[in-house]
């Protein structure tokens, strides 16, 4: 997913001499071919995010499309005030881009797992929160933030996600993309969890259960026409996501049923339940250890339909 969003970038940056590219001292190896081809439109600003958001801003009011670059929680948590009053408070033309959001860097412990970003960057204003779920979705996704005139944050796996989509006709920042038809019970995922959720379908249609699916590429703006419709047609909604299940994807679909007048749908969050992780693995070893792997997703909704 980095590898695509990098070569989208830069396809981008070589139409428009505005786009600039600032990492926080990471990802050479993916971004080699950026600096070696636009090396005036990157810049590297060392371990100092907050100095790079700020600068970041800075750049972007002068005129420029600017790119901040980094891991985990380093381009967000790190650096929240600086993306709070520089970038959205002042709806600067600045694009948040972290690589490996939930537990793609589970082995190097809980201060790299970005679990609470999605809660974090959705609470503020004139943010828009992406965080696509394969290769297509992510490329997408790049070239709508760079249209996009204001402040985004896209969130993005590491590398291997499996391709879920041939093509997507009339990509949009806001609207949900329907992956499956389905009776009873409807699946929403953001994010890489895609595949894990798409698989879990799969083992749901074998037990006798066929869940539709749905992809959010974009957490804000929620796609609320989506959400109301489904409310009002299944049984069952659930939201898988690879973050805490207080305050992001999850929350942000609760939201919207809860203003409801009537609906016929309860609701089921899967994700991360309020905790920090205290061990360490790989990003399947963690998403199977805390109930987000296509095996313990289905087992869980499972349990629920059969109640």
């Amino acid at each position: 997913m980095r590898d695509q969003f990098t070569a989208t970038l830069k396809t981008i940056a070589e139409k428009d001499k505005n786009v600039v590219l600032v990492t926080g001292d990471l990802g050479f190896g993916v971004l080699k071919s950026f600096w070696e081809e636009l090396p005036h439109q990157f810049i590297n600003a060392g371990i100092s995010e907050q100095a790079m958001t700020g600068m970041a801003a800075g750049m972007a009011i002068e005129g420029k499309t600017v790119f901040t670059y980094s891991i985990g929680n380093f381009p967000t948590l790190r650096c929240i005030e600086q993306i709070r009053n520089d970038c959205t408070y002042h709806n600067a033309n600045v694009k948040i881009v972290c690589v490996g959001g939930g537990f793609v860097y589970g082995s190097l412990g809980m201060s790299h797992h970005a679990t609470e970003d999605l809660a974090m960057m959705r609470a503020l204003p004139n943010l828009v929160v992406m965080a696509p779920g394969d290769l297509v979705e992510a490329e997408c996704a790049t070239k709508a933030i760079y249209e996009y005139p204001g402040t985004c944050y896209l969130r993005l796996g590491r590398g291997g996600e499996k391709r879920i989509h041939n093509r997507i006709d009339n990509f949009q920042i806001g609207k949900a993309i329907k992956i499956l038809e389905g009776e009873q019970v409807v699946l929403f995922s953001t994010g890489a969890i895609v595949d894990e959720v798409h698989e879990a379908c799969d083992i749901l249609k074998k037990s006798g259960i066929t869940p539709a699916f749905y992809t959010f590429p974009t957490v804000k703006p929620i796609d609320l026409a989506v959400i109301r419709e489904c409310a009002g047609r299944y049984d069952l909604i659930v939201t898988v996501e690879e973050h805490n299940i207080v305050g992001g994807f999850g929350s942000s679909v609760a939201e919207v049923l809860a203003e409801l007048k009537s609906r016929k749908a309860r609701m089921l969050k899967i994700g991360l339940n309020d905790t920090y992780s205290s061990i360490v693995g790989t990003q399947q070893f963690l998403r199977d250890y805390y109930g987000m792997s296509a095996r313990k997703i289905s087992q869980i909704i499972k349990g629920v339909v059969n109640e």
